[in-house]
């Protein structure tokens, strides 16, 4: 597309991009009614059958490592933040280093029009260059207000434009076109979807294979969980 088919079509691709962030929030905001109505005990670690598909996630690591740390989380959540600067540095030096963990994220929507925008820019980042993906993960968390300020207005689109512009290797007016396509939308929703069929509760959520942690700053139980599953290799 030349620059001035883009300017002539702005109009319309900002309407185009209203629309798929209403669809957005409103998937998450039906999913939040379900997980109010129907909250489950988690009271201890979940195990479910199968390990969740990593199929189109963005992964961090070793990708034939033996063991998979899924984290559940939302760029408006401050655990969030919290858990990437104090665990997530113990797992990748003790783990992932060795080759023994691939890590992935999966966006969860908490907390409404703000952690749409930003899952979608992230979405968009990995899209045209997934290994600039983890980089624009740090930039998102780096950006979150103090918690004493936590419902100030941080994540606009112009913001992320704003923030792309700082990845290296990232085309920010290809930025600003995927982030109002079809294909980034859908794959916000894929993760939406993927929240209600495991129930998620709460951000951060850490999943060691297929089980979920009922604390995801238990580090040692995280460790006992990976220790037993290289057992088993």
């Amino acid at each position: 597309m030349s620059k001035n088919q883009t300017k002539n079509n702005k109009p319309n691709s900002s309407m185009k991009f209203t629309v798929i962030l209403t669809l957005l929030v409103i998937a998450a905001l039906t999913f939040l009614v379900i997980y109010s109505n129907n909250k489950p005990d988690t009271d201890q670690d979940i195990a479910f059958e199968n390990k969740v598909s990593l199929e189109g996630q963005p992964i961090l690591g070793n990708p034939e490592a033996p063991v998979t740390v899924i984290e559940f989380g939302d760029y408006k959540c401050p655990a969030c933040k919290n858990w990437g600067d104090t665990i997530f540095p113990q797992l990748q030096k003790d783990y992932m280093e060795k080759g023994d963990v691939k890590f992935s994220f999966i966006n969860v929507l908490f907390h409404g029009e703000e952690s749409a925008i930003a899952s979608s820019a992230a979405e968009a980042i990995y899209k045209q260059n997934p290994e600039q993906f983890w980089e624009f993960h740090k930039v998102l968390y780096a950006a979150q207000p103090e918690v004493d300020n936590h419902d100030s207005e941080s994540v606009t689109v112009e913001k992320m434009i704003e923030m792309a512009g700082s990845v290296p290797s990232i085309n920010v007016e290809q930025f600003q076109e995927d982030l109002q396509s079809d294909e980034i939308k859908e794959a916000v929703m894929k993760d939406t979807q993927l929240v209600e069929d495991l129930d998620i509760q709460f951000t951060p959520s850490i999943m060691v294979n297929n089980v979920m942690l009922k604390d995801p700053f238990d580090y040692e139980k995280i460790k006992s969980l990976i220790e037993e599953a290289l057992k088993e290799q």
